[in-house]
């Protein structure tokens, strides 16, 4: 029995670099202590989705934290309706400034920024399969399992759809670590 081939078509989307500050000067990084002389790790590529939101700057720091190394590059994503519409340009230009400082303040990890049209879970996906990333970090946007079946999410669809790198979903910060207590008199 033969399987018909299914050929999609690509889609073209626009996309802009965002070109992000030299904020040291370029060095030679040390041999790093565990590595013999000459056999430097290869750094990795990791892709991590953002948007404006708590949830994906939580994802961010997660990322720093627990998976990326000095020799890795972080890909920040960010999809926008319009890439040419300059408002909402240069605030997303401005979060990627700000997160590719912390990223080289934290662990001094190299940072690329793109800031791409359309609709977030394709836009991943295609990003996904350009970068061909370790992982693909993302958060969540802290809906309840039925309004998530309802509506939909980007981290279901690219969990479903993304093919080229393991989906990793950081959850949300609870309400717990956010709450403030006031002593009612």
């Amino acid at each position: 029995m033969e399987m018909e081939r299914v050929e999609e078509e690509a889609e073209e989307y626009g996309w802009r670099e965002v070109m992000l500050p030299r904020l040291i000067p370029v060095a030679h990084r040390p041999e790093l202590e565990r590595e013999p002389a000459g056999e430097r790790r290869r750094g990795r590529d990791i892709l991590v989705a953002m948007d404006h939101g708590p949830n994906s700057l939580h994802a961010f720091h997660w990322a720093l934290a627990n998976l990326c190394r000095l020799p890795d590059t972080i890909h920040l994503l960010l999809a926008v309706s319009s890439v040419h519409n300059e408002v909402v340009y240069e605030k997303s230009q401005e979060l990627m400034e700000k997160l590719a400082s912390v990223a080289l303040q934290t662990i001094m990890v190299k940072t690329v920024a793109r800031i791409v049209e359309g609709d977030p879970g394709k836009a991943i996906c295609r990003e996904a399969d350009r970068l061909k990333p370790v992982a693909v970090v993302m958060g969540t946007r802290g809906r309840g399992i039925f309004q998530s079946v309802l509506q939909g999410s980007v981290s279901q669809y690219c969990l479903h759809n993304c093919k080229s790198a393991p989906i990793i979903i950081v959850p949300g910060k609870g309400l717990s670590h956010n709450k403030t207590y006031e002593r009612s008199e």
